[in-house]
């Protein structure tokens, strides 16, 4: 029995783990113990036998106060037979000893270096992170107060654009300005735009940033911020020096030495752009007054064609005011009262399953006859209000019954107290029974701006001239 005993716990600690490989001989950073034997047995290495004491039992292992504390001989010639043996066993065996050999070691420097510059250096390293927090609240304190400065140096002028500018173009406004029941801001061009595509929708117009309705009666103009806008400075775009916006415009055409002028003798020819300070100096030494008159023959000749075509128009018109008959919409004059009635353009909508805004104007009399005027946008394009460019067109229509042919000459102008700004075009058409619809004509209108001035009112009103010709 006691052999079998004997047996037993030799075989029990002959299974215990190698002595160099102790739990006692280190930590990771994560406070869990190591050992090279986990390292070995990780790689697949042998583990190192186990030391035993001379005067021990056998399997007996060092206690962790030696272990910690070796003798230099022993721990040098423990070290050397370390590399002899995982120099034998394999690279890989090699590479785990080193390992475990150096967190051993990293793990006993601390105590190694236990001492007075030790300490000394736990001394000062709070108070270097103090240092450098100091120096790091500093930094941001500087810059801080960078930025305060920096945004104290923003000129006044500078704030006010973002205040005082058009809440649709985000701009400042050129001329009136419009505002909201709340108080935004809108250019005249934005506030008649709105007005415009809400009429093209048929929709209410809304302002962009309450969306309060808006409208020719329910908004207002702000002539305070008209004042305060007109003081600001703005660049000069020939010199590019600053001058308050209400004398920019006189400035840039009379006062600027640097804006663009032509040279004088432009109408003989000459194609010289420049700026006003070098005007002079052009002009001293241009070679077109030098010219002889075959020289100076074709540029006149061009020069008459330009203003025949410009007379033109006038010509025509004055030879239509010689007729017999002539009658616009605000007196017949071929009638004994005086009918005050301009052409008056009311807004409506098609049938169709995507209704298109026209115009058409009630009936009328002129030259004993009676006539209905129709209009519509951009030709009845299906979506016009995704268009930047727009235009008006209109129809004539004789309503009334005629025994013959009659021959017309018509134009449209704009009306007594408008301010759009439409160019004469004399139009000619025969009316009959069976003709009595001229094709949709273009409103001479100067540009896009103008029609969405029409587009925004509540009606169009224009006045017509008919000339009837008499053969």
């Amino acid at each position: 029995r006691r052999g079998e005993e004997e047996k037993q716990r030799w075989r029990a600690e002959a299974e215990l783990p190698p002595l160099d490989s102790s739990p006692a001989v280190g930590t990771t950073d994560g406070g869990q113990l190591t050992s090279e034997n986990t390292l070995s047995n990780q790689s697949g290495a042998n583990p190192v036998p186990n030391k035993t004491n001379s005067g021990g039992k056998a399997g007996g292992r060092m206690s962790a106060v030696e272990e910690r504390e070796p003798a230099p001989a022993a721990s040098s010639a423990a070290g050397g037979a370390m590399m002899m043996a995982a120099a034998a066993s394999g690279p890989s065996d090699s590479l785990h000893h080193v390992g475990a050999s150096n967190s051993s070691q990293e793990t006993n420097r601390p105590e190694l270096e236990e001492g007075p510059s030790s300490k000394k250096r736990a001394r000062l390293e709070p108070e270097s992170g103090s240092a450098s927090g100091s120096a790091a609240a500093g930094s941001g304190s500087g810059s801080a107060a960078g930025g305060a400065k920096a945004a104290g140096e923003n000129k006044l002028e500078e704030r006010l654009y973002s205040v005082l500018c058009c809440t649709v173009c985000l701009d400042l406004p050129k001329a009136s300005v419009y505002q909201c029941t709340n108080g935004h801001l809108m250019c005249a061009g934005c506030f008649i735009h709105l007005l415009a595509d809400a009429r093209l929708k048929e929709e209410q117009a809304t302002c962009p940033n309450c969306r309060c309705e808006i409208s020719k009666s329910l908004c207002c103009r702000n002539l305070a911020v008209e004042k305060a806008v007109s003081e600001l400075p703005s660049e000069c775009g020939f010199c590019l020096k600053q001058f308050p916006r209400s004398i920019l415009e006189r400035h840039q055409k009379e006062d600027c030495q640097d804006r663009v002028m032509q040279c004088k003798y432009k109408r003989i020819g000459c194609p010289w752009q420049g700026p006003f300070h070098e005007l002079t100096a052009h002009e001293g030494e241009c070679g077109h007054p030098a010219k002889t008159g075959n020289e100076l023959m074709e540029i006149l000749d061009e020069m008459d064609q330009n203003h025949k075509k410009e007379m033109q128009l006038y010509n025509s018109i004055f030879n239509l005011l010689s007729f017999e008959k002539i009658g616009y919409t605000g007196t017949d004059f071929c009638s004994q009262t005086c009918h005050k009635k301009e052409v008056q353009f009311r807004p409506y909508r098609t049938d169709d399953f995507i209704t298109r805004l026209y115009y058409e104007t009630p009936r009328f009399t002129v030259l004993n006859q009676t006539w209905v005027l129709k209009a519509r946008v951009n030709d009845s394009e299906r979506n016009p209000n995704l268009s930047c460019k727009r235009t008006l067109s209109f129809q004539l229509i004789l309503k009334s019954k005629v025994n013959s042919p009659m021959e017309c000459s018509f134009l449209l102008l704009k009306g007594p107290y408008d301010d759009v700004k439409i160019n004469p075009v004399i139009y000619h058409f025969a009316f009959t029974n069976e003709s009595n619809e001229t094709d949709y004509l273009p409103l001479p209108i100067i540009d896009s701006v103008e029609c969405n001035k029409l587009l925004a009112a509540k009606n169009i009103n224009l006045r017509l001239f008919i000339f009837q010709i008499q053969k």
